[in-house]
């Protein structure tokens, strides 16, 4: 039976006096793929940042994996959240071996020091990284992957402490074509598998979707748009609505298109 992993309750973030979420309600169980879209500006990080236990909310009560932000321990509650971003992959020092970038994930640091890991560890890591596409790739230094490679990387790291959410800040950013659809491949399948944790995705391009996913949250100036089933929340209307503009939806073989009309 599926749980909350997820839930906002009125939740509001207000920095320097401008609001940045604004009363935001918002819930996702543990069998959801959620897509989030918005324009720059719209809140999009933010909502992911509390998702990860990193911020807390101005106003309004956030729970993660059913603990309420503000009375629970986070640093207990990370370790069970999977995050992959552009700003923590600067954190992970260029030198560092592909295998012991995703090796730390155990200890939540980045850089290998003085930790120490069981053989099952290193199995597991190898594991993930055949999973991702990076066979061969273990003794490769971080900083000398393609941004492709890099972002594999960063979501093999985040999936290898068997998370019970798995957020992703713009995955594909910055990839070329071919790169950015062996990456939404590889997320497609995964989030087709009943065993995968529930997933959180930003993005600005819809067609970064992958195969798989199931709801959309639609946000625009810290509020939402629209949210719920993909079919539903995700249309040519609440497209228009969230960018101001008009905008065409097309969809493909699960896979969707937009482009101003």
């Amino acid at each position: 039976m599926a749980s909350t992993v997820l839930q906002f309750r009125d939740v509001s973030v207000v920095r320097d006096g401008n609001s940045i979420l604004d009363g935001v309600n918002w819930s996702v169980a543990s069998d959801e793929r959620w897509v989030v879209l918005g324009p720059n500006g719209a809140g999009k990080t933010t909502l992911l940042q509390i998702a990860a236990a990193a911020m807390h909310p101005t106003k309004g009560e956030a729970s993660v994996l059913e603990e309420k932000l503000g009375k629970t321990d986070v640093f207990e509650l990370r370790p069970m959240i999977g995050f992959a971003s552009t700003a923590m992959a600067r954190k992970i020092p260029r030198n560092e071996t592909v295998i012991d970038t995703v090796l730390t994930a155990a200890y939540s640091v980045t850089g290998r020091w003085n930790e120490e890991y069981e053989e099952i560890d290193t199995r597991r890591a190898q594991r993930v990284l055949s999973e991702w596409g990076l066979e061969g790739f273990a003794d490769r230094r971080f900083g000398s992957l393609s941004d492709g490679e890099q972002k594999r990387v960063q979501i093999a790291r985040s999936v290898m402490t068997d998370p019970e959410l798995l957020l992703l800040d713009e995955p594909a950013a910055s990839l070329d074509l071919g790169a950015r659809e062996e990456l939404v491949g590889l997320l497609g399948g995964y989030a087709a598998s009943a065993a995968s944790p529930a997933i959180v995705m930003v993005t600005h391009h819809v067609e970064e979707i992958p195969k798989g996913f199931t709801h959309a949250l639609l946000l625009a100036k810290g509020g939402i748009v629209a949210a719920g089933p993909l079919a539903e929340a995700l249309t040519s209307e609440t497209l228009t609505e969230a960018f101001g503009i008009p905008i065409e939806l097309t969809e493909s073989n699960g896979r969707f298109a937009a482009r101003a009309n």
